[in-house]
């Protein structure tokens, strides 16, 4: 039965003249398809190896390896030039222990209220007022003054803001000229008002970056949600909280990590503004840091400072970056 069967199929292929075009065209296709060749996985792994191989070797050769370094110094007593000698955790006991260091973490965590706070915040409110707008020359206009104190080197903004500090600078002119000449004063010499002068110019420098950053998070926020609220009724306020907030979480969690690495790690500023003065009141590790290892020639303690350092970043940071990655799952 089955090859009566066939012997039929096989008659009416050979009686219907497009069937038979079909199959010879079909034959003559797979005659002149080449062969696809596959590539081995291991070549596909050895070319990315190949590529990523400059990258990682620049990265281990100026990051891993100081890093190793840094380690291995914190356990000696050594000026960077003469004989080391092995003293186990003594720098790290100093670090603890010396109450000029621990001041100095201090005000890094203040700055953080400056770095990072009032950033984040007046860039919250200045892209949701220029994503309200109309796109214009205005909108790109504000977007370029706000974005110019961030390409600035932070040496030359502290070199500028000191000048503008100072008691005969913009700023107590300002005052004096409506009428709050009181209020002026040298205000990166004065004990109480150093940290906070220095802490607003972190403030000014970083302000333009969050601002670009958040406005381009709400340009990719959809449209039809703010529609939505606002057919039932919601007003500014509830369509920040419930669609603009969310929306940026990402973006919230990259500036936060940004700008608390900033406060913890800052140099330039209060280096070119204040040098750590008056007295100790703007001193932060990394001038600590410097003027330990340059300074006093004391490389094992600034070493094990380092080491703090990189670790109070971390235990600030890492939870940050796991909560806005709890939050998104």
């Amino acid at each position: 039965m089955t090859s009566v069967q066939s012997r039929g199929r096989a008659a009416a292929v050979s009686q219907d003249p497009s069937a038979r075009q079909a199959g010879h065209g079909s034959a003559r296709g797979a005659a002149r398809r080449p062969a696809v060749r596959r590539r081995p996985a291991g070549r596909g792994r050895r070319i990315g190896w190949l590529l990523v191989a400059p990258a990682l070797i620049a990265y281990a050769a100026f990051v891993l390896w100081p890093l190793v370094q840094g380690v291995q110094y914190s356990f000696y007593d050594w000026n960077g030039i003469g004989a080391s000698t092995w003293v186990g955790l003594a720098n790290y006991l100093t670090v603890f222990t010396d109450p000029d260091l621990l001041g100095s973490i201090v005000n890094a965590f203040i700055l953080i209220a400056f770095f990072t706070i009032i950033p984040v915040t007046f860039g919250l409110v200045l892209a949701t007022l220029i994503r309200s707008m109309r796109a214009g020359a205005f909108t790109s206009f504000s977007q370029t003054v706000l974005f110019l104190p961030q390409i600035i080197p932070l040496a030359a903004a502290g070199i500028a803001w000191s000048w503008m500090y100072a008691q005969t600078g913009a700023v107590n002119q300002i005052l004096n000229a409506i009428g709050l000449g009181g209020l002026a004063r040298p205000w990166l010499g004065d004990y109480q008002t150093a940290l906070p002068a220095v802490g607003l110019i972190g403030s000014w420098t970083l302000t333009g970056l969050c601002t670009v950053l958040l406005l381009t998070g709400i340009g990719k926020i959809d449209v039809s949600l703010y529609e939505a609220a606002r057919l039932d009724g919601a007003g500014w306020w509830r369509e920040f909280f419930t669609i603009t907030l969310p929306g940026l979480r990402q973006e919230l969690a990259v500036l936060i990590t940004l700008t608390i690495i900033a406060a913890l790690s800052s140099f330039d500023i209060i280096y070119t503004t204040t040098l750590g003065g008056p007295g100790r009141a703007t001193l932060v590790p990394g001038i600590s840091i410097y003027r330990i290892g340059f300074t006093q020639s004391e490389v094992g303690l600034a070493s094990a400072f380092g080491i703090v350092l990189m670790l109070l970043v971390l235990a600030v940071v890492l939870p940050v970056q796991r909560l806005s990655k709890v939050r998104d799952s």
